[in-house]
């Protein structure tokens, strides 16, 4: 039987819809102009925690970001339900640019690499003075992804009651890297977090060390209301202390005084990511010497400029050897 005459029009015929879907796909997606503005605070399997104005929010990353991901210190737009309140979740359409960035890989020669915080302005990196015994080697490690992330590093030394920090201090000096020194009394007084928060203040810190060095430990003088994490202790036969934190956390500071991000434990820094070419700028008082430096000079061969450089005055010779120490860490295992 015919249902349609002969000059049918478009319009007079009926479509059925596709159960699969009939909504074409499209490359425009929506500009969330309106979109509020948050930082990460931490991130647990797929679910990310938000500040945005004064709450905490629950959110999850939109499809259209695809892989790219959110990250502890992360400026980021959400819509969505932002009321903060139980079973609710907001979407993150947008991450904002990155002014700094924290990276590690699980070893040197591992090609994938992990973001651990961005936008911080500093790295804390801690390390006990015995017990378990410094390892300068991952301090080296440390200070160089720090260079290269464009974070300012601060060196805290804990355990100062067991050993002094002298060899340390002079091992570092030539750096011109800020410290603070502090003993397991002075964590329990409270004299010590006093004296770290006069390097917090204003600023995003992201606190890194191995296990066992009293990291969490500060963290949690340093931000008593929020003492999430329980301290662990040094194994007698290993030397190596246990992992408390397990995922990274920011906290922030009473009277808006900055941010403290606490990160989890490591036992390995690899630089697999780093590009040598970039921790000259940690040394603007070497890096006018190497103008004159070969094409594609790693700065520890015969014919670098620095040698002359440094020779006719214009820069200290200790900050040379320096320079060519922490280039020269991703050579070696952080036990040598």
């Amino acid at each position: 039987m015919r249902r349609y005459g002969k000059h049918t029009d478009e319009d007079d015929i009926r479509s059925r819809p596709n159960r699969k879907g009939t909504r074409p796909r499209t490359n425009i997606r929506p500009a969330h102009e309106d979109a509020a503005e948050g930082m990460v605070l931490t991130v647990d399997r797929g679910r990310l925690t938000c500040l945005v104005e004064d709450r905490t929010i629950l959110a999850m990353k939109a499809r259209e970001l695809g892989r790219k991901a959110a990250v502890v210190g992360d400026r980021v737009a959400l819509v969505g339900d932002l009321s903060g309140k139980k079973d609710t979740l907001a979407r993150i359409v947008r991450i904002e640019n990155r002014g700094s960035v924290l990276r590690r890989t699980a070893d040197d020669d591992d090609p994938f690499e992990r973001v651990v915080v961005a936008n911080a302005d500093q790295l804390a990196i801690v390390t006990a003075l015995a017990d378990p015994e410094p390892r300068p080697r991952l301090i080296d490690r440390c200070l160089v992804a720090a260079y290269d992330g464009g974070l300012t590093p601060l060196l805290v030394m804990t355990k100062s009651d067991l050993a002094p920090p002298d060899e340390l201090l002079e091992l570092y000096g030539d750096l011109e890297i800020p410290y603070v020194v502090t003993s397991r009394e002075e964590l329990e007084t409270g004299d010590a977090a006093a004296r770290v928060r006069d390097h917090l203040d204003g600023k995003i810190t992201a606190f890194v060390g191995h296990s066992g060095v009293g990291k969490t430990t500060l963290v949690n003088a340093l931000v008593p209301e929020d003492r999430r994490r329980s301290t662990g202790h040094v194994n007698a036969v290993t030397g190596r202390g246990r992992h408390t934190t397990t995922s990274a956390l920011a906290l922030p500071l009473s009277d808006d005084g900055g941010w403290v991000v606490d990160t989890p434990g490591v036992r390995s820094f690899g630089l697999a990511h780093i590009d040598p070419f970039r921790v000259i700028h940690a040394f603007p008082d070497l890096e006018p010497g190497t103008v004159d430096c070969p094409r594609a000079c790693s700065h520890d061969e015969p014919d670098c400029a620095l040698d002359t450089w440094v020779a006719e005055g214009h820069a200290d010779p200790a900050r040379l050897y320096s320079l060519r120490r922490l280039l020269a860490t991703r050579e070696r295992k952080e036990g040598d």
